[in-house]
């Protein structure tokens, strides 16, 4: 399984690059030339220098694949990565919302000290899809992320070191809020929900298709993250003045104002 990299600082050029690749390659037959990319890439203020530099490290990572087509050399997209962009999209674009009182998912495992490294990635692939921890081997998450949990242990071949559980009613000791607040950070998914709205609330349409890819490439690779971080937990338990609401909002606004003419740049 290729993974998307969310490491990668959103605004740099690995980052710009994984979002023009994950928004537009599909749509162009999953095949681009490096002039095209180079092209792509300029709109959004990226020299050639660091594109260069940013296709080789998305190669290593084994999203592209170099390809010389009618003898123009390029990179195709891996099929192998076709899954985990199919999931971004699903994550980015309908974003799913808990509802109060809904089913949450839990998972148990169990991994010697011999198996320490395999131990870390499960719990880097599980804090990837917005789980919260309960304790050690005990992680959390609305039920609508079972598939995806069930992915990750299969992916990793830990399923029959875990135990998933799906339930209405979750006992911890207090208030299901306090302990939510515990489980997850939730002041640092709100201050990735109150930068973007900082960012991005006063943008809107523009008349250019260029400035349009470049404004919607930014926006949504600045937005890509936060639907990992933030799982879309039920209203009940996070704060009355939660500021994700209002970046949901937002960035579905400014997707619409500007996802058509970004779209007409890149295939005009």
């Amino acid at each position: 399984m290729i993974l998307d990299d969310l490491d990668s600082r959103p605004g740099s050029a690995t980052s710009i690059l994984r979002t023009i690749i994950g928004s537009y390659l599909r749509g162009l037959g999953g095949w681009a030339s490096i002039s095209e990319i180079i092209r792509l890439m300029d709109a959004v203020g990226i020299s050639s220098s660091h594109t260069r530099t940013a296709v080789l490290r998305v190669k290593n990572k084994g999203l592209l694949l170099p390809e010389t087509v009618a003898g123009q050399p390029g990179y195709r997209l891996n099929p192998e990565a076709l899954p985990m962009l199919e999931r971004g999209d699903r994550r980015i674009f309908t974003l799913q919302q808990q509802r109060n009182g809904g089913p949450w998912c839990l998972v148990s495992f169990s991994l010697p000290e011999s198996e320490r490294a395999l131990r870390h990635q499960l719990r880097k692939r599980l804090a990837w899809i917005g789980c919260g921890t309960v304790a050690t081997g005990l992680w959390i998450c609305p039920a609508f992320l079972t598939d995806e949990v069930e992915e990750i242990l299969t992916d990793l071949r830990v399923r029959h070191s875990a135990t998933v559980f799906i339930t209405d009613t979750p006992q911890p000791a207090g208030a299901l809020a306090d302990a939510v607040a515990r489980w997850w950070d939730l002041d640092a998914i709100a201050d990735l929900h109150r930068k973007f709205l900082r960012a991005f609330e006063s943008w809107g349409p523009v008349d250019e298709p260029r400035l349009a890819f470049a404004n919607y490439v930014t926006v949504l690779d600045r937005w890509r993250v936060i639907p990992y971080v933030d799982p879309g937990l039920q209203p009940s338990v996070l704060p009355a003045d939660w500021p994700g609401f209002r970046s949901v909002e937002l960035f579905d606004r400014l997707n619409w104002e500007l996802a058509a003419d970004a779209e007409s740049f890149v295939t005009g």
